[in-house]
C-alpha cells in the first residue's frame, strides 16, 4: 500500500495561525471531495509562543521530526503582535526568523521560487496598462551566497567595533540554480503554448524565442562571484538554444522591474539579490497579500520542501480577523502541485484550489473582507 502524503503544518506567529486555519479548511474539503491520500500534523513551533515557554524557537530535534514529512506549510514568523501591547513577548529577527534558514539549509531547499503574475482582481500598482501582462518567475538561489551566516563581530559595543559578513558561492550551486532556471523557462513556454498564450523574446543574434532567462548579478562591484555566475550562465545557455538570454545588474533590474516588468520571463538571482527582487515582483503582481512562495529541493525526494506566503506576520492586524488568506491559499495550491509529482490526484486538487482562489479574487476586486469570510467563500466554491 502506498504511503500517505504527509504535510507538516506550522502556523507560526502573528496572522500565520489565522491564514493557515482557512487554508486547512480548504484542504479538508479537497481531501474529502477527492478521497486524497493526504494527511497533516500541526506543530506549535517554530513560534514566539514556543520560545516564551521553552527558551527556543523550536525543539532541538525539530528538523529530524519534520524530515518525516513530504512538505512543510508555514504561516509566518516574526513579531507576534498585537502592536498595541508594549509588553508582548518579542524576539529580535535574528532569532525569530532563524528557523527559516535552518529549514532551508537543513533540507537543502536550494530553490526559492516566486511567481509574479498579475491576475484579474489583483491590485495593479503600475499605471501603465502593459503592467497587466506581468508574468514572470523569479528564482532565488536559496542555499548559500550572502546568507551563509559566516562572519562575526569584534570589539562588540565599542566605537572600534568591526562586523564581518562573508559571502560564499560554489560552482555546484551556481550551475544547478542556473540550469533549473532554463528548465523552468522551457516548462513555462510549453504551458503557455498549451493554453494558447504566446510570448516573444529576442536573442542576441536576432532570433525569436518563446521564453527567456535573465541572470541578475552585481558583477561590476562583486566581481568574483559575479564573473563565476556569468561564465556558468554562458556555458549552460548553450544547452538551451531555444531560450533567449539576458543579463542585468541588480540595481538596473530593480529599475526595469518597475519600468517594464512585462519584458521579463524567468529571472535567476543570488540569495540576497533574489530576496529583494522577489518582494518587488510580488508588489508588481498585486501585493504581498496575493503572492505565494516556495522553498524547494528538486533533487532529493526524501527531503521536505517548504511553502510559505511572501507576506510576514503582520503584527498590526494580528488576531483581528482582518488578514487576507489569499497568498496562503495560492501557496497551498503550489504545494499540492509540487506534491502531485507522485500523485496526479493531488496535483489536480492543487489546480482546483488555484482556480477557486483566482475566481474569488477576480469577483471581488478591491473588496475588504475578513479572513474567515474569504476562507468561507473559497470553501463554498470547492464544495
Amino acid at each position: 500500500m502506498a504511503q500517505s502524503t504527509r504535510i507538516a503544518v506550522t502556523p507560526g506567529d502573528g496572522i500565520g495561525p489565522e491564514v493557515v486555519a482557512e487554508t486547512v479548511r480548504c484542504l479538508e474539503i479537497l481531501r474529502a471531495k477527492h478521497s486524497l491520500d493526504l494527511e497533516w500534523t500541526r506543530f506549535p513551533w517554530p513560534s514566539h509562543a514556543w520560545h516564551e515557554e521553552h527558551g527556543e524557537s523550536m525543539p532541538a530535534d525539530a528538523l529530524e521530526q519534520l524530515k518525516a514529512y513530504d512538505a512543510i506549510l508555514l504561516g509566518a514568523l516574526g513579531d507576534p503582535g498585537p502592536m498595541d501591547d508594549p509588553n508582548r513577548y518579542l524576539l529580535p529577527d535574528s532569532i525569530s526568523l532563524a528557523p527559516l534558514l535552518d529549514m532551508r539549509k537543513g533540507f537543502d531547499q536550494w530553490v526559492c521560487e516566486r511567481p509574479a503574475r498579475l491576475l484579474p482582481g489583483a491590485r495593479q500598482y503600475l499605471a501603465d496598462e502593459r503592467a497587466r501582462d506581468i508574468d514572470m518567475l523569479v528564482i532565488r538561489e536559496n542555499s548559500e551566497g550572502e546568507y551563509v551566516s559566516q562572519g562575526g563581530r569584534l570589539r562588540k559595543g565599542t566605537p572600534d567595533e568591526v562586523a564581518t559578513q562573508m559571502e560564499v558561492f560554489t560552482r555546484k550551486a551556481t550551475d544547478r540554480i542556473i540550469r533549473y532556471g532554463f528548465e523552468q523557462a522551457r516548462n513555462r513556454a510549453a504551458d503557455r503554448v498549451s493554453e494558447g498564450r504566446t510570448r516573444s523574446f529576442r536573442t542576441l543574434d536576432g532570433r525569436t524565442c518563446e521564453s527567456q532567462v535573465c541572470l541578475v548579478t552585481k558583477r561590476n562591484a562583486l566581481r568574483y562571484w559575479g564573473d563565476m555566475y556569468t561564465e556558468a550562465f554562458d556555458e549552460i545557455s548553450k544547452e538551451y538554444p531555444d531560450v533567449a538570454t539576458h543579463h542585468e545588474l541588480v540595481d538596473a533590474a530593480c529599475m526595469k522591474f518597475v519600468q517594464s516588468p512585462w519584458a521579463f520571463d524567468v529571472v535567476v538571482a543570488s540569495n540576497l539579490q533574489g530576496d529583494i527582487l522577489t518582494d518587488l515582483a510580488a508588489v508588481l503582481s498585486g501585493g504581498m497579500g496575493v503572492a505565494p512562495s516556495c522553498n524547494l529541493n528538486p533533487t532529493d525526494p526524501d527531503m521536505p520542501s517548504m511553502f510559505e506566503p511572501t507576506h510576514g506576520s503582520a503584527p498590526d492586524i494580528a488576531g483581528q480577523g482582518l488578514a487576507d488568506p489569499t497568498a496562503m491559499l495560492f501557496t497551498a495550491a503550489r504545494m499540492l502541485d509540487w506534491l502531485g509529482r507522485k500523485d496526479p490526484a493531488i496535483a489536480a486538487a492543487g489546480k482546483e484550489l488555484f482556480e477557486a482562489v483566482a475566481a474569488d479574487l477576480a469577483e471581488n476586486p478591491g473588496t475588504r473582507r475578513g479572513t474567515h469570510e474569504i476562507g468561507s467563500a473559497i470553501c463554498q466554491r470547492l464544495s
